[in-house]
């Protein structure tokens, strides 16, 4: 097997995977809404409804996400870079600078994104520096917008022509 120390042209390969953009939210044991960008997202299964994200082992809300017990998946529409740029900012109140509001499943909930999925999480998984958290979707919602687009660390919506039938 062939072994990769190179964590520059690891960042340089993986910058170069276009991937959407979500911000994940939760509560804290104080009942406070926390939440930050992500990009580490996929779904995992059909049958349950199931998808996964991933979080850095140095970032502060790390203990509140892995022992809250569920979690929003906010995937964000092309027009909100400047929120997701806020999620990614240490030392910012960063609800206060978005319209949110508590679900019925008790999630801070970001309006106007592309679409969210709350969900359960389902099971915690340690891989290098990072934790895996699988959750089980509990409620989806979707707002007719376009979603963002990240690659070589730019924010984009998908341009119209890329839809058009040819």
């Amino acid at each position: 097997m062939l072994k990769v120390e190179n964590q520059d042209l690891f960042k340089e390969v993986m910058g170069n995977y276009p991937t959407g953009v979500t911000i994940v939210t939760a509560t804290n044991e104080e009942g406070t809404p926390i939440g930050l960008t992500v990009n580490s997202f996929a779904s995992v299964s059909l049958d349950p409804l199931m998808v996964l994200w991933s979080i850095d082992h140095g970032v502060s809300t790390l203990h509140d996400f892995v022992n809250g017990g569920k979690f929003a998946i906010h995937i964000l529409a092309g027009e909100q870079q400047e929120l997701c740029r806020t999620f990614a900012s240490k030392g910012v109140d960063r609800f206060s600078q978005c319209s949110w509001e508590i679900s019925e499943n008790e999630l801070p909930i970001i309006e106007d994104t592309f679409a969210v999925l709350e969900c359960e999480t389902f099971k915690v998984v340690e891989a290098g520096d990072h934790t895996i958290l699988i959750g089980n979707v509990k409620a989806i919602s979707k707002n007719d917008k376009e979603p963002m687009l990240y690659h070589r660390r730019r924010f984009a919506s998908i341009p119209a022509e890329f839809y058009e039938v040819k």
